[in-house]
């Protein structure tokens, strides 16, 4: 049972936190157009349901293209991961003979 008594904790945490923002002026009058506002959408689109559901569709169809972006991103980033996982010790024995050339290559060179 407490954990009842700590969501009604919350939820009266909450109004209270609430009803004593709703004490500023300016706090009000924003929270009365918000919800102004919001009436009049969801009027709006009681009457227009057609509407809503168009918007939904583009939505739906905005984040599923994002999605498949970041998949093919994800999926390109990981191919490259795996590439220099497979040149890289290629480039290190690269670099390796190259030092030691030069380090024998400095053996070599008589200095004045």
């Amino acid at each position: 049972m407490s954990t009842n008594k700590f969501w009604k904790g919350i939820l009266l945490g909450a109004l209270a936190g609430g009803a004593i923002s709703l004490l500023d002026r300016q706090t009000r009058t924003s929270v009365v157009e918000s919800c102004k506002k919001g009436t009049k959408e969801v009027s709006h689109y009681i009457s227009h349901p057609t509407e809503m559901a168009e918007k939904i569709k583009v939505k739906t169809s905005k984040l599923r293209s994002t999605v498949e972006q970041v998949s093919e991103d994800v999926s390109f980033i990981a191919e490259k991961v795996e590439e220099l996982r497979d040149v890289t010790p290629t480039v290190v024995g690269i670099v390796k003979d190259t030092k030691e050339a030069f380090a024998h290559d400095e053996e070599e060179i008589p200095y004045s």
